[in-house]
């Protein structure tokens, strides 16, 4: 039974201390106890408590000294102090407990995709940042997406799938760089406020029209995604041009993609068009995260007054329509428009602030849904070849 209790990682915090006697009614009292009031607090992100969530690692108690490890599956480095305050000061509430230490991190790992696609090479997750039409913003969110997940403590990749119209380079700051090669094969991403970054807008003259037909801009496409030197990302956030073309397509059916979030404005025409970018990534199998409402409320500059000049509860009805979930709404800014034009996003420009709050919140959402999909084990499982002797 003992080698059995081992085996299932049910060795007591006695054990690590040295302490031989694995049958201590004390401990096990006290172990059970803190397991039931960690089963009690909620995770905000999740909605889930930390026991069901099973992101409690290496609980132990000695002599009234709490100690314990919370590992969550997404990234949140935002909110570790509140995670730490949250359990520390329910359990050293309880009797028997005179202090605790609380070790907050994360752990993101590969899920798995649709249609049994390997996953690509030096990227765990793919997200894929799409509208059904222009002008809605979503390049502007997709770059805000990139930099929350990095502030929350996450390794990004930002790629820019407008073949036609790149603008990742300039909204980045990046845009008189070019990325290097190695051994004439790979290219280096540029990296920027600690995002790896790629884009056709690097390799050709910003005054260059792509004059291309549909063959030639998804073969660029695939390129640029297998021919970058991606250094080992948790996530890949992709801005696709807008509508359900041939990019889409292709992204879709040939990209190991874990999911997609939707970019619209509230107003009825832009929701026309997202409805449709929505449902081509449902007839491909490409599961929707959520949608993200932009320009929801206009900001006066001068006052402050908020003002919804686009309508408002597009986001709202469409989510409730299609059974997804309204990630978040971001108002129409001036700020916001001003730092991506100045190669400075929000989110890098003013990482404290309320809108900067907005999208890691959005993507604290995001990688919540990418950590509740199952896991890729492709890389656990030996390659088998059979060869004729």
């Amino acid at each position: 039974m003992k080698f059995i209790d081992r085996l299932l990682g049910r060795a007591t915090a006695a054990s690590s201390q040295g302490n031989p006697a694995m049958n201590d009614p004390q401990l096990d009292t006290q172990l059970e106890l803190l397991r039931q009031t960690l089963a009690t607090l909620i995770d905000p992100d999740t909605g889930k408590d930390y026991i069901a969530a099973k992101c409690v690692k290496n609980l132990q108690w000695q002599d009234g000294a709490v100690s314990l490890d919370l590992v969550l599956g997404y990234p949140a480095q935002s909110q570790f102090a509140a995670r730490q305050a949250q359990v520390a000061s329910a359990l050293s509430k309880l009797e028997g407990v005179n202090s605790v230490v609380v070790n907050v991190s994360s752990q993101i790992t590969a899920h798995a995709v649709a249609r049994g696609l390997p996953l690509q090479s030096g990227i765990k997750n793919i997200i894929a940042v799409a509208s059904g039409k222009g002008g809605v913003g979503k390049s502007t969110t997709s770059v805000n997406l990139a930099l929350a997940l990095a502030a929350e403590g996450a390794r990004v990749g930002l790629l820019d799938a407008d073949i036609y119209g790149p603008s990742l380079p300039t909204m980045m700051g990046v845009a008189d760089q070019h990325p290097e090669t190695t051994e004439n094969k790979f290219i280096k991403p540029i990296e920027h406020y600690g995002v790896q970054v790629m884009s056709i807008g690097f390799l050709i003259d910003p005054e260059q029209p792509m004059v291309w037909r549909g063959p030639m801009v998804t073969q660029a496409l695939t390129q640029l995604l297998n021919d970058t030197q991606w250094d080992n990302l948790d996530y890949l956030v992709i801005d696709l041009p807008p509508g359900t073309g041939d990019i889409q397509l292709t992204l879709s059916q040939k990209v190991p993609v874990t999911g997609a979030v939707i970019v619209t404005t509230p107003q009825d025409i832009a929701l026309l068009d997202a409805r449709k970018g929505l449902k081509m990534f449902e007839k491909v199998g490409v599961p929707i995260f959520g949608i993200v409402e932009n320009m929801s409320m206009h900001v006066c500059s001068n006052c402050g007054h908020m003002e919804p000049i686009f309508g408002e509860g597009g986001g709202d009805k469409m989510s409730q329509e299609y059974g997804t979930e309204l990630l978040g709404k971001l108002p129409l800014d001036l700020s916001i428009r001003l730092n991506a034009d100045a190669g400075k996003p929000t989110v890098a420009a003013d990482s404290d602030g309320e809108i900067a709050a907005l999208y890691k919140a959005i993507a604290r959402k995001v990688a919540v849904k990418i950590a509740a999909k199952s896991q890729d084990f492709s890389s656990k499982f030996p390659k088998i070849v059979i060869q004729n002797t």
